[in-house]
């Protein structure tokens, strides 16, 4: 009908129903729109609305478009259609009243629906997004928290490690600052001491160029203030103590206090150039003080006890020493005046036979019988021969004892090994060979009495160890400066097992009553004072063999 053309202007979809529920009319726009729908039903079927009706068997009444039809009044919906491609556009239905017609505009909102739900996603999207901004960065703040606890306690862990494995205060320290340093970005690091007021450098870490000589030093007022409260000072400052020279600019500066008990033991500084914001950081400096403070006291009591032994020990050793000294001062003296003794009683008579021989040598010339002056003869040399072997004895036993010989003296020590050898001349003779390989060697300042004590003991113990016949090897050279007596004999040897031990007072590889252990001891400090040494080479089954060296002087 022409009368409606001017609905062509709408850009809305427009219709027009007559009363008896026909469409009399369609716009461009609407016939562009629902071209597949020629009749109202299938428009109508195609289309929903959320308005429910009570109480209707109509089922055609669930239709926005017989709504707006049977409407007595003006009508409008939001309403929906679907396209046979199952797309679905939204519309703002609007009926108006004409007489006998009812024009529907068909305003279609789909965009702005579809808008508004973008809008709605959008927003929530961005709700889930902050959302999930937040989770993240709490995560984050969780992530970094686990690291710098991983941190923590990998660093607490490491300077446990290095605490368990060492005693000394140097190693502990330096380890512990070295790791501090690296974590802090420090440039320096140091333990003072504390004692007095004053704190005292004892360990450094990192650059020491700027260090001011003067290794002692005191803090300022509020600083040692807050120490002695055991709290962490962190400042930046201009100096790093009262009187030390000015920093070109600002420091920070940390120092952790390290307390044993309730005693303030130390502090250690960490010098850092960039500035830095400490938190957590914190509580590992603490822990860390803790561990070194528990460290620290406990390596000092480990070194008191150490220096304690170490004084027992050699309190033991002087003592051990002062007492074989003292036996053998002991022995020598008792021997001296055995042997003074002996040499008086043995004299006496020796000086009457001496005298009857003289005597009875001057009597063989009035004997007119010729055999039986050769006879007596021959008695009287044999008696005069054995007075002159007794007398040689005494002598060799008052030179070897030589009490009167506290100083220093030159000896041919050729000549006192021969000595040696005429007062054991009863363990040798005729059982064991003596080898002399003697040097030319001058005479060398020493105790010859003390060397001949030696000389006896070693070549006693040789004829002890020889079972049967056997040699006893003596040789003796000059090199370098240096006396070397060698004494090899062939007897039954010492095991490998005991050779570090022989020289120990006390220890003995003779018999129970034959051996008092003391003899190779004494030997040993007698050397020991000539500034020399003895050791020995053994076999078992092949011998033994003892190296006396001395340095001349």
């Amino acid at each position: 009908m022409k009368k409606f053309d001017f609905l062509n202007q709408f850009r809305d979809a427009v219709f027009v129903v007559n009363n008896h529920s026909e469409i009399i009319y369609k716009n461009n726009t609407f016939k562009k729109l629902f071209s597949n729908f020629p009749g109202l039903k299938k428009l109508s079927h195609g289309m929903n609305f959320d308005i429910c009706p009570l109480n209707s068997e109509n089922i055609a009444t669930y239709s926005p478009i017989y709504h707006a039809i049977t409407s007595d009044e003006n009508f409008f919906a939001f309403v929906s259609f679907t396209f046979d491609n199952n797309k679905t556009n939204f519309y703002d239905l609007t009926a108006v009243k004409k007489s006998k017609y009812t024009i529907i505009f068909l305003t279609d909102v789909t965009a702005s629906i579809e808008s508004q739900s973008f809008q709605r996603d959008n927003a929530a999207l961005k709700k889930q997004y902050k959302s999930l901004e937040e989770e993240n960065e709490d995560l984050l703040k969780i992530k970094q928290k686990a690291q710098s606890q991983a941190i923590r306690i990998a660093l607490i862990n490491k300077v446990s490690n290095i605490i368990r494995e060492s005693m000394d205060i140097s190693t502990i320290l330096q380890s512990a600052l070295k790791e501090l340093a690296m974590m802090f970005g420090a440039y320096r690091a140091y333990y003072a001491g504390f004692s007095n007021n004053m704190f005292t450098i004892s360990e450094i870490y990192g650059e020491k160029d700027d260090l001011p000589a003067e290794t002692t030093f005191v803090l300022d007022e509020l600083t040692y203030e807050r120490i002695t409260k055991k709290k962490i000072s962190v400042s930046n400052c201009l100096r790093e103590f009262i009187n030390a020279k000015p920093f070109k600019q600002s420091v920070l500066r940390i120092i952790v206090p390290v307390y044993h008990m309730q005693k303030l033991k130390g502090i250690i500084v960490l010098l850092c150039r960039q500035k830095r914001e400490l938190n957590e950081e914190l509580e590992i400096l603490e822990a860390i003080s803790a561990q070194l403070s528990n460290a620290i006291t406990r390596a000092e009591l480990y070194n008191k006890n150490l220096k304690t032994v170490n004084e027992l020990k050699h309190t033991l050793k002087e003592l051990k020493e002062t007492q074989i000294q003292l036996i053998n001062s002991e022995k020598m003296a008792s021997l001296g005046q055995l042997v003074a003794g002996v040499a008086h009683e043995i004299n006496t008579p020796t000086a009457s036979i001496k005298s009857n021989n003289a005597i009875a040598a001057k009597l063989l010339v009035q004997i007119q019988d010729s055999e039986l002056h050769d006879m007596l003869k021959e008695l009287n040399d044999i008696d005069r021969e054995a007075i002159q072997r007794i007398s040689n004895i005494v002598t060799s036993l008052k030179k070897f004892v030589r009490l009167d010989e506290a100083e220093l003296q030159e000896a041919n020590i050729n000549k006192e090994l021969d000595l040696t050898l005429d007062l054991i001349r009863h363990e040798t003779k005729n059982r064991i060979k003596i080898i002399k390989n003697y040097g030319e060697i001058p005479a060398i300042k020493c105790f010859p009495n003390m060397l001949n004590q030696v000389f006896t003991n070693i070549l006693i113990n040789a004829c002890q160890a020889i079972d049967g016949e056997g040699t006893i090897t003596i040789s003796t050279e000059f090199t370098d400066n240096k006396l070397i007596v060698k004494i090899k004999d062939t007897g039954k040897g010492i095991p490998a097992n005991q050779l570090n031990k022989i020289f120990t007072a006390g220890y003995t590889t003779k018999g129970v009553g034959v051996g008092t252990g003391l003899g190779l001891a004494i030997c040993t400090k007698i050397i020991e004072k000539h500034e020399g040494e003895i050791c020995v080479n053994s076999e078992v089954g092949k011998g033994s063999e003892f190296i006396i060296t001395i340095h001349g002087k």
